[in-house]
């Protein structure tokens, strides 16, 4: 165990941790499996036997902490290739120039490619990004772009149809526990200098998001307070950790008892019509790091089941909150999420449509099925005339008010009804009209005077 004073000299005036930890090759990056498999573009980039030869520049898109730097700079110190650097924010026009004519000159006089890495693409105005295009297009350099938001907005088209769009995922919770058990042993990192507990590490991969620079940077802060302790041996532990990083640790397990109660209040607390405690098992879910899809797709299901045809606008108000929350992420996918859950909370409520289905579906599997009436059976192959398919058929379009009196369903379900609207919301209005729809419907009925 190295000793507390050592220990201190391991966070005084140091590089950062997630700077130390950074990979050196392709085979220590944590997670991206998809986009390093044997023979994909990634892994052929940064193979040194091509690195004379020409390839294809790369767009990475993802979420921050998901190694787009870390992938380029593995890339080219495994490749062999001369690596240079530009960050979008501090570099103009002149200075991709020059880095274009020194590649230039690196490849005529010494063969060697240059990997050009520009962080925060999206930054460049369109005249900066068409300074690339020369450079891109002829193979002075290799470019290798980062960017958090959507190259189809933020990228010109004529750099994007030639560069490869790859992206990176946030990553899962056993990778960011690995990225945290090694970063602790390595002799680049904390060389063993601190323990961390179970629960603080559960903590540091939580409160992380699948941002492995969060993650490390976190570790990081939490065992600069561990080994200023003077306890020995020097241990992480949950205290700490929200110490270290300004904030409440939830006790919220994603696979236990806490992540269905939360999820179960909230739900609840929607059909229920209470807002503020939907809101606040909302927020409870976002600061415990929950999958805001999963949160999504919850919130589908309750305008689906628990609002329903009371409010039909329900529906595409959730189904947009999870597109967006798809198409922007985390944090700024949290307005969306709210927006949503607040809308649902306030909404009127049935679940009439979900108990329509259910109810239609037992009798299907009770067995009360039945044979198609003939005359609202296809009539368009041959032979169906002659069957009497569709002979008597009327077309409720001809009719003055759309409707005309007609059996659709089987002779043995005849006056079955699955639908039964509430008095909430819009289906007050849908069950009044309803009720004149299946009066005309009804056996031996004519048509009324309006429906």
């Amino acid at each position: 165990m190295v000793n507390p004073t050592a220990a201190q000299a391991l966070f005084q005036g140091a590089t950062p941790l997630a700077v130390r930890m950074r990979p050196v090759s392709l085979d220590e990056i944590a997670g991206q499996e998809h986009l390093l498999r044997p023979g994909s573009p990634l892994v052929a980039l940064a193979d040194p036997e091509r690195a004379t030869q020409g390839s294809v520049s790369v767009i990475l898109w993802g979420p921050p902490g998901t190694g787009k730097t870390t992938l380029a700079q593995a890339i080219a110190r495994s490749s062999g290739r001369r690596f240079v650097e530009l960050s979008a924010v501090t570099a103009g026009v002149k200075d991709v120039r020059e880095v274009m004519q020194g590649a230039l000159t690196q490849r005529d006089m010494y063969g060697q490619s240059t990997i050009l890495f520009l962080d925060e693409i999206h930054r460049f105005t369109k005249a900066q990004q068409d300074a690339l295009l020369p450079g891109v297009e002829n193979g002075w350099v290799i470019l290798i772009a980062a960017t958090t938001e959507n190259p189809s907005f933020s990228v010109i088209s004529p750099l994007l149809s030639r560069s490869l769009l790859l992206t990176l995922q946030p990553l899962e919770d056993e990778q960011l526990g690995e990225l945290i058990d090694r970063a602790v042993s390595d002799p680049r990192g904390l060389r063993g200098a601190v323990e961390v507990s179970a629960e603080a590490r559960a903590a540091l991969v939580r409160l992380s998001s699948g941002d492995a620079r969060r993650a490390l940077t976190a570790l990081e802060a939490s065992a600069a307070m561990a080994s200023g302790s003077g306890d020995e041996p020097a241990v992480v532990t949950p205290e700490l950790v929200a110490q270290a990083v300004d904030r409440a640790l939830l006790r919220y397990d994603r696979q236990g008892d806490q992540h269905y109660d939360v999820i179960s209040a909230f739900i609840k607390s929607i059909r229920g019509s209470d807002v503020d405690a939907a809101v606040h098992y909302l927020a409870r879910m976002i600061e415990a790091g929950e999958d805001p899809r999963f949160i999504a797709r919850r919130l589908v299901i309750s305008a689906a089941e628990d609002i329903g045809m009371a409010d039909p606008q329900a529906l595409g108000i959730a189904v947009a909150a999870a597109d967006a929350v798809a198409f922007i992420g985390m944090p700024e996918g949290r307005i969306p999420l709210a927006e949503a859950t607040i809308y649902l909370a306030s909404a009127a409520k049935s679940n009439a449509a979900y108990l329509a289905i259910d109810g239609a579906i037992a009798d299907i599997r009770a067995g009360r099925i039945g044979r198609v009436p003939i005359d609202v059976r296809d009539a368009h192959y041959a032979g169906a005339k002659r069957l009497g398919h569709g002979r008597a058929y009327k077309y409720p379009h001809d009719s003055d008010i759309g409707i005309v009196a007609q059996q659709y369903l089987p002779d043995e379900l005849q006056g079955r009804r699955y639908y039964e609207p509430t008095s909430h919301g819009h289906e007050r209005d849908i069950g009044a009209r309803l009720e004149k729809i299946r009066r005309i419907l009804a056996p031996g009925a004519g048509e009324a005077p309006s429906a």
